[in-house]
């Protein structure tokens, strides 16, 4: 199956990126400066993004003014930017070519020839970071896109000079529909973005299309809807493999041992075949089936078996996948993670209810009125596993509060819930309250990341 090519615009040679800090923005500006293109940027915040891009040499500017676009061939933004932006209002008076960041990804998922798209409602991250750990550990020189900081690669991402390229394909908005994967790697499908795509079939259709752009499929047969938006993708010669919990898949896991702590092991099968002894220092079991999927992708992008596993036994988590960051001054261990849907949620804390700690604290920043209001009662069922939970206000970003929901319409159905307006006064009740022997994790995809150095730094 042939796919199309598409090029940046010819002479281009300096991009300047609206909202450079996001972590969306990251690894494509990595990959870009990669290829010798001139990066410049601009965002409001400072951040541990911001510091990585300026030790790279990238000028990086401080809020948004028309003049930040001077000198620039091409502008590229993030669908965060909002319309009354000023750069992006100079860009399109300037006639600049300009392109959303959705765009982009697509063209460089084009010039690769063995580009592995990772798509699912659950698990991206974590799974595109697993598969890259492992072919970078094996020397496969993969490029890449992470949704977080990938230790071994130092970033979110990376330039290599394979036909390998790993991203998560996002489907936000159908974003990922604008990418060009020679295999597509399916994990799930769950009701998210229902403002968007209003129904779960809905959304299969488009997942349907994702598997339809690939001339290979690996998919999760464990999960219904999964299976059903495939089956729509048959024919034209395409292959398909499945990976899942039932030997009835291609791959999957057998001889699961959870040995203490972090430690889980299993045996890597194919078709009936052991393949090869897995380890894991990861928490959860849905990380036993990321890594299913991971080593599976892999394995398709030329990993052996022996390599795989070495990579898996390196692999200690992407940024904000259940992080670890320190210990409080009164003993207590403080985690970051990115989990902001229901079912996240409802992993993580399972995980983290399984390891050795004396009380779970979920310290809660929810992301979007539209979620939070069509998803109320999964959210109360799955922050009630934790022993203690704290919730920001939520965090509207890109909408306006329509469903009239707050915080406190989700805080008032789980017993002993707290809401407080900020991330100060959060930090404060937390290490006021916390014991030597729990842990805390703050939860959300939004800057909830910001209470849990509060909470680990209080003084």
């Amino acid at each position: 199956m042939n796919k199309p090519v598409e090029s940046i615009p010819e002479g281009v040679r300096h991009i300047h990126c609206i909202g450079i800090g996001g972590s969306g923005m990251f690894p494509l500006v990595q990959i870009l400066h990669g290829r010798g293109y001139t990066i410049t940027g601009s965002d409001n915040n400072e951040s541990d993004i911001v510091e990585l891009e300026r030790a790279m040499g990238i000028q990086v500017m401080m809020g948004q003014r028309a003049e930040n676009i001077r000198g620039a061939d091409l502008i590229l933004y993030s669908a965060a930017i909002m319309e009354t932006n000023p750069e992006l209002i100079a860009a399109r008076e300037s006639g600049l070519p300009l392109w959303e960041r959705a765009r982009m990804l697509g063209a460089v998922s084009s010039w690769y020839g063995d580009a592995l798209g990772v798509c699912g409602t659950h698990g991206k991250t974590t799974t595109t970071a697993m598969i890259v750990q492992i072919l970078y550990a094996a020397g496969l020189d993969p490029s890449a896109v992470i949704g977080g900081k990938l230790r071994a690669i130092g970033g979110y991402g990376r330039t290599g000079q394979t036909e390998r390229f790993v991203y998560e394909a996002c489907e936000f908005r159908d974003t990922f529909l604008s990418t060009h994967p020679d295999i597509a790697l399916i994990l799930n499908i769950d009701n998210d973005h229902m403002e968007y795509f209003h129904t779960v079939e809905n959304a299969m259709k488009s997942y349907t299309r994702f598997a339809r752009k690939a001339r290979t499929v690996l998919y999760n047969g464990s999960d219904d809807r999964t299976c059903r938006a495939v089956a729509e993708a048959a024919g034209e010669g395409r292959t398909f493999f499945s990976f899942g919990w039932e030997d009835t898949n291609d791959y999957y896991p057998a001889a699961i041992r959870h040995l203490g702590g972090l430690d889980r092991r299993f045996t890597l099968m194919h078709r009936g075949r052991p393949l090869t002894e897995i380890r894991l220092q990861v928490p959860g079991d849905h990380n036993i089936l990321n890594a299913t999927a991971a080593a599976a992708g892999a394995m398709l992008l030329g990993a052996t078996p022996e390599q795989t596993a070495e990579g898996l036994a390196a692999f200690t988590g992407a940024g904000r996948r259940f992080e670890v960051l320190g210990k409080t001054h009164t003993g207590a261990t403080v985690a970051d993670d990115y989990a902001h849907h229901p079912a996240e949620l409802r992993a993580t804390l399972t995980a983290a209810k399984e390891l050795d700690f004396k009380r779970v604290w979920a310290v809660f920043q929810p992301f979007t009125f539209s979620r939070t209001y069509l998803l109320l009662e999964d959210f109360v069922s799955a922050l009630s596993i934790a022993d203690r939970v704290v919730l920001s206000p939520i965090m509207g970003s890109r909408e306006v509060n329509t469903y009239h929901i707050r915080s406190e319409d989700l805080g008032e159905k789980i017993p002993g819930c707290v809401c407080l307006p900020s991330f100060e006064a959060m930090a404060d009740y937390v290490n006021a309250h916390a014991e030597a022997g729990d842990l805390i994790l703050t939860l959300g995809c939004g800057d909830v990341y910001k209470c849990a150095r509060m909470i680990l730094h209080h003084e």
